[in-house]
Formats: C-alpha cells, sequence, structure tokens
C-alpha cells in the first residue's frame, strides 16, 4: 500500500445533528487506510466512540476535535502536504487521482453542511465524486478506495483483540 500518510479533516460538523455520520467518516477513514480525523468542532463523544473501536478493533488511528480548520490547513500546508477538498463541484476523481496520488501528505476536508467558501480557495484540489448529491462517507470511501487501488481492503491492524474471520455464510470472528 502507498506510504502516504492521508488525514480527514471534518469541516461544518454540528454535534446536535451530526454525530453519527461523523462518526461514520471517521470509521471509514480509518478502515480504509487514512492515519486520523481532525474534528473542526468540539464532540467527545465521536472521539470516543472512534477511539472505542480503535481499541478493540486496533490500529493507531486518532481523532481529535476541536481544531480550527483554518489553522489545520495552512498548518498542513507549511509542512509541505496537500489539501483535497472533498465536494461535486470539483474535479472528476479519475481526472486527478494519478497526480494526488504522488503526495506523501494529504489532508482530506470532508464537509458536512455548506462548507465555507474559502476552503475552495485554500484547497490544492476540488475533487468531485461524482457531479452528483450523495454522501460525504460514500465520497471519502471512494476516494480512498481509488488512492489505494482496492489494497485499503486487505488490511491489517496491529493490536486488535477482535477480527473478523472471512467465512461464506455466517458471522466469525475471533478475540486475540
Amino acid at each position: 500500500m502507498s506510504g502516504s500518510e492521508i488525514v480527514i479533516l471534518r469541516v461544518g460538523h454540528r454535534p446536535e445533528r451530526d454525530q453519527r455520520v461523523t462518526t461514520h467518516v471517521g470509521l471509514t477513514a480509518r478502515a480504509l487506510g487514512a492515519k486520523g480525523m481532525y474534528l473542526a468542532a468540539a464532540d467527545k463523544g465521536v472521539v470516543q466512540s472512534i477511539g472505542d473501536v480503535v481499541s478493540r478493533w486496533g490500529g493507531d488511528f486518532f481523532c481529535q476535535d476541536n481544531v480550527k480548520w483554518r489553522s489545520a490547513i495552512r498548518d498542513w500546508k507549511a509542512q509541505g502536504g496537500t489539501v483535497v477538498h472533498l465536494t461535486m463541484y470539483g474535479l472528476n476523481l479519475p481526472d486527478v487521482i494519478h497526480d494526488i496520488k504522488i503526495r506523501e501528505k494529504i489532508l482530506v476536508v470532508v464537509g458536512a453542511e455548506k462548507v465555507p467558501g474559502e476552503i475552495y480557495g485554500l484547497a490544492d484540489y476540488n475533487v468531485a465524486v461524482t457531479g452528483q448529491p450523495h454522501s460525504e462517507i460514500s465520497s471519502l470511501a471512494l476516494f480512498l478506495d481509488h488512492f489505494f487501488s482496492g489494497l485499503e481492503l486487505r488490511n491489517e491492524f496491529s493490536g486488535a483483540k477482535i477480527r473478523i474471520v472471512p467465512s461464506k455464510a455466517g458471522k466469525r470472528t475471533e478475540e486475540t
């Protein structure tokens, strides 16, 4: 799998409405190869939910809330990183994924409600995962799958206390 570091920046999160979806953004990011998620809101519930999954299912994924999105983007770029904003208004994913794959540090901005227009100008790439309205979770999943060329589907997570045992029928797990 790629040696790139991918971290998610979740913006526009409304704790009273978006807790479940933001948690799923983080879980999708973790399962499909990202290293962590910055949350541009205060929501310890999301941080705790993702932390609980990491402690049981393994890996070293981090989740940090109360992050200022402008500072996160500026700091990321100051460290030589690339900012990718997932939006239906950007360039088509298949047309830009090869340019993005060569980057070593990638901050993927995933919005909840309408994102501030300033993000479009700060991003190095505004990437459309279709030109149609759909879920930010599906956008992130498709982006990561294209980025890692499907290899992320075989990820092994160190420190896992629970593992799924692939089976044709039924649910099989093993505890370590």
